[in-house]
């Protein structure tokens, strides 16, 4: 019924057969749109479907707040100490960073020991902590206001440590 009363209004009002009634429109509209037979044409057999590929799933961002970007500047509103998930004990240091973007989130800051304070300007990256509910973003050490674990001998660019003189 709609369909054919969008189809009467987008008619100009000079057009021939302009002035013809909605149920005549109606009845004309079903018989172009509608065939009568047991299946209809959409539905595919077994095979036919099982040699379609799928479609694709769309991704969605696992760091939504960073808008795409691979890190952003922030500035730090909080430091404090979380502990994680139930078979895991410790004490986690967890920064709370507003972004430059006005966006507020939790991040870990990796590493033994650390420098930041409350009003430090620090790189957050994507990246979350597995035991840490709620914190989904990481701090990059060595930018910034931050500096990079002193004493670190493996995996120093994670940790923004330099390699050390012999």
């Amino acid at each position: 019924m709609f369909s054919a009363l969008r189809a009467c209004a987008r008619l100009p009002l000079w057009a021939p057969g302009a002035w013809r009634s909605p149920s005549t429109m109606f009845s004309s509209s079903l018989s172009q749109s509608r065939s009568f037979h047991p299946t209809p044409s959409s539905w595919v057999t077994m095979n036919q479907a099982m040699k379609r590929k799928k479609p694709q799933k769309i991704l969605k961002s696992k760091s939504p707040l960073l808008n795409n970007s691979p890190q952003r500047k922030g500035v730090c509103t909080q430091i404090f100490i979380a502990k994680p998930k139930k078979p895991n004990s410790a004490k986690r240091k967890v920064a709370r960073v507003k972004l430059s973007t006005g966006k507020t989130l939790q991040a870990y800051i990796q590493g033994e020991g650390h420098n930041l304070q409350e009003h430090s300007v620090v790189l957050v990256r994507g990246g979350r902590a597995q035991d840490l509910p709620g914190v989904g973003y990481k701090v990059v050490r060595g930018a910034m206001d931050f500096g990079g674990v002193v004493g670190r001998a493996t995996a120093r660019s994670r940790y923004g440590a330099k390699k050390p003189k012999k």
